[in-house]
């Protein structure tokens, strides 16, 4: 029988035992825990956390799904739960790490409120001066609060909050025709649970209380695709970070998602990709 393609997942990178999922925060220096692996973090993936990467001084090559590229600090580097990531830090490469449990989303104030979004898209970018004492300032401060944390804390989650919010500022904002829509993000949240069991349309419009042709014009209209392709693409996502990071077949690779024929996933991976499965193993 053949082993179900995985991607290491951990909350803490090394660490397999996951806290509580919500209202979790921690925080660290890169050097803390990349000085202990050469200053390379190798490719992994968070389930239910967001990782924030603030890099006060020094280089670091970060990995977004197999792209990588090249930053100088001060940035920030927001990683969406369940994003492959990875980094190669120049040694003596300064800053932090901060990891906050998926339900920081919901913090949000709601329309026109950033935190969300970031949180959901992720972000690498330049910190300005003001930003980067800021953010080194809440850093320092959260340390501190580290070696007191009794779960939940209040203070520290108040302050891992303004931390996130502090690069949410800095970047440049993203243009929303028409404001955020509490349905658009329950059906991506709701395509994330559920695409690996290739649900019909109408199971998500029914979940939403709307009918599929409702949704189909909700997602054309704020996305310029069909849900059916939103579904498929989530589903070539997945499948290209199984090929890429874990050896795994094409066949292992159809079977953990869902496929009955790996001849059919080979033609819908070129489909949505432009690639065979196979050109994804270097």
């Amino acid at each position: 029988m053949n082993q179900p393609a995985t991607i290491p997942s951990y909350a803490l990178y090394g660490e397999h035992a996951l806290p509580e999922a919500a209202g979790f925060a921690h925080i660290e220096t890169i050097a803390a825990r990349s000085a202990l692996h050469d200053w390379e973090i190798r490719p992994h993936r968070h389930g239910g956390f967001v990782q924030v990467l603030l890099v006060r001084e020094g280089q670091a090559r970060i990995s977004f799904d197999g792209t990588d590229s090249d930053r100088q600090g001060p940035c920030a580097v927001i990683v969406p739960a369940g994003t492959v990531h990875g980094f190669r830090f120049q040694q003596g490469t300064a800053g932090w790490v901060l990891t906050v449990s998926a339900d920081f989303a919901t913090r949000s104030d709601g329309l026109g409120d950033p935190l969300g979004p970031i949180l959901a898209r992720g972000e690498v970018n330049p910190l300005d001066e003001v930003a980067a004492r800021r953010v080194g300032w809440l850093a320092d401060e959260l340390l501190v609060l580290q070696q007191e944390w009794r779960g939940r804390d209040p203070l520290a989650l108040s302050l891992a909050e303004a931390l996130v919010r502090t690069v949410a500022r800095a970047s440049e904002p993203a243009p929303a025709a028409g404001g955020a829509d509490a349905r658009l993000e329950r059906f991506r949240q709701l395509v994330e649970i559920h695409f690996r069991e290739h649900r019909d349309l109408d199971f998500y419009a029914e979940a939403l209380g709307l009918t599929r042709r409702t949704l189909s014009r909700l997602i054309a209209r704020r996305l310029g695709c069909s849900p059916s392709e939103l579904l498929h693409r989530r589903l070539a996502t997945e499948a290209r970070r199984l090929l890429r990071y874990t050896g795994a077949s094409a066949a292992q690779v159809a079977a953990e998602l869902g496929f009955d024929d790996p001849s059919y996933f080979s033609r819908f991976y070129l489909r949505m990709t432009g690639k065979r499965p196979v050109d994804e193993r270097g």
